[in-house]
């Protein structure tokens, strides 16, 4: 419909409604602003022209010649946020090259901050048993890492400006390590890289996509940890992870080594 169009109807049925109650209605005092329907074709144009347009900002994150050992090179001299002064090592990621899977979790913890590894407390190895169920592993198809690249004091949740501060060092990563598929372990991870106030919750058992890679989200293993009864629902997720990640990659399994 025209906007045209729409105005005009309003205006009818101002009218009528003044005619009938003898004074203008609240909902009639102002006019408002009426636009030109979008058609389905319309519609589709502009969603490709925002996928292309984000495609082309993925792939322009990483610099000319970036490689993981460059990236985690400035990743240690960053002084973007306050947690800069307070962390022991930068932690980049750990993982294979090339992998199929890219995990992304929230924030190094104390064991994290101390090794400069990601996932190598308790956290880690529930991980790793995870990924190992769906035979995943960081030492054959899978890379690891997290939001953020410092330790938050107290292990509390990344702040907004911390997150926005390491934002373009986890889009460098990625544009350089092509995974097949992400899996997001976390409110935290998931909100940041799919740009939405979701949780696990609302996000789980879906397949989402950031530029153009498909994204499954679970709960974080520090989750699982402290809350037990919600293991299977996490189980219930890697099952789906894996079943999409079969039809996009049918060879993964050969590569794991656990």
């Amino acid at each position: 419909m025209k906007k045209e169009e729409k105005s005009l109807i309003f205006d009818l049925l101002k009218t009528a409604s003044a005619a009938i109650t003898g004074f203008t209605q609240r909902d009639f005092l102002e006019t408002p602003v009426f636009s030109d329907d979008v058609s389905q074709s319309q519609a589709d144009s502009i969603q490709q022209s925002q996928n292309s347009t984000q495609t082309a900002e993925f792939h322009a994150s990483a610099p000319e010649g970036a490689s993981l050992e460059s990236i985690s090179a400035q990743i240690a001299q960053c002084t973007r946020c306050s947690l800069s002064k307070s962390r022991h090592n930068t932690v980049p990621g750990t993982g294979v090259p090339n992998p199929t899977v890219l995990v992304i979790g929230e924030a190094p913890g104390y064991e994290e901050d101390m090794q400069g590894l990601p996932f190598v407390g308790p956290a880690g190895q529930l991980l790793d048993k995870m990924l190992a169920a769906i035979q995943l592993s960081r030492t054959s198809n899978t890379y690891i890492l997290n939001i953020l690249k410092c330790r938050p004091p107290q292990n509390r949740t990344p702040y907004p400006e911390e997150a926005e501060a390491c934002s373009s060092f986890l889009k460098a990563q990625i544009a350089v390590l092509k995974p097949k598929m992400i899996l997001c372990a976390g409110s935290t991870a998931a909100k940041n890289l799919l740009n939405t106030a979701m949780g696990v919750t609302r996000l789980r058992q879906q397949i989402h996509e950031y530029a153009k890679i498909p994204v499954c989200v679970t709960y974080h293993p520090s989750y699982l940890l402290q809350h037990q009864e919600f293991k299977g629902h996490a189980w219930e997720d890697l099952k789906m992870f894996r079943e999409q990640l079969l039809k996009i990659a049918p060879d993964f399994q050969k590569s794991f080594r656990g």
